[in-house]
């Protein structure tokens, strides 16, 4: 299964679950990081971290490792 910090510029993807034993996992889920929401990579700092996603119409800048729990399809 891939992860919110494996898509590329301009994917779109659905989220399927979060990790919820990541540390971030509350914070991401109250975000709005919820399981059948569409998500869009928007963009990638220098080093690929943070990472900025569209989601419900705005977009989210996350550490890549944060990114690493959104399990997507």
């Amino acid at each position: 299964m891939r992860t919110a910090s494996q898509l590329h510029n301009g994917e779109t993807s659905e989220i399927v679950g979060v990790d919820l034993d990541h540390p971030s996992a509350k914070r991401l889920i109250e975000l709005g990081f919820t399981p059948g929401q569409n998500i869009e990579l928007i963009g990638k700092s220098i080093f690929n971290d943070p990472v900025a996603f569209s989601i419900r119409g705005t977009v989210v800048a996350v550490r890549k490792s944060e990114a690493s729990c959104i399990k997507v399809r």
